[in-house]
């Protein structure tokens, strides 16, 4: 038995780190695109800390405007990392230094906290989808309603009983048309 009775490998939850915090607060529409490019960006400094131009982003950059300036907590979320806004750009000061552990891992984390997001949405919207409409309640307390009548009746205690229609069915045998009568031949 682990501390406080807790099974070893169990996590109590931590609180979230103010970069954890600004990372799920992304909108759940653009999330995933936001973060896919927060980690490349994110990587290239980690692998190659001293280039300038990793420490450098191009707020003006379409495809960086579609996925962080234009999206509500993108940049709030990279400040809370350690850059800083320089006109229309994100600088990384020389004395602020990302690792893997830290920076990548909480990207990767949330990624895996808005998949999950996504996933729930789905099932809300399903059960949503599933509801049962106004239109539906009204046949089902109808079924209802014929049921309860039918069961008032009582159990059924007579017979049916057969009626015949004019002379009989008009059957006809494949023997009367001549079929399957063959004399050889």
């Amino acid at each position: 038995m682990g501390y406080a009775g807790y099974a070893p490998g169990n996590r109590i939850a931590d609180k979230l780190t103010p970069m954890q915090q600004a990372l799920r607060s992304l909108p759940l529409e653009k999330a995933q695109e936001s973060l896919d490019l927060i980690e490349k960006l994110t990587r290239n400094v980690v692998r190659n800390p001293g280039e300038d131009k990793f420490r450098r982003i191009n707020l003006s950059n379409p495809k960086i405007s579609a996925a962080i300036t234009d999206v509500h907590f993108a940049v709030d979320a990279l400040k809370e990392m350690g850059w800083v806004q320089d006109d229309d750009a994100l600088l990384l000061p020389p004395s602020v230094h990302l690792a893997h552990e830290r920076e990548v891992v909480g990207i990767i984390d949330a990624k895996d906290y808005y998949k999950k997001e996504v996933d729930n949405e789905r099932r809300r919207q399903m059960a949503a989808r599933k509801a049962v409409s106004e239109e539906k309640e009204a046949l089902l307390q109808q079924m209802e309603a014929d049921r309860k009548e039918k069961v008032a009746d009582g159990p059924v205690v007579h017979s049916s009983v057969a009626k015949q229609f004019g002379n009989g069915p008009n059957i006809v045998k494949a023997s009367d048309l001549g079929i399957g009568n063959s004399s050889g031949g």
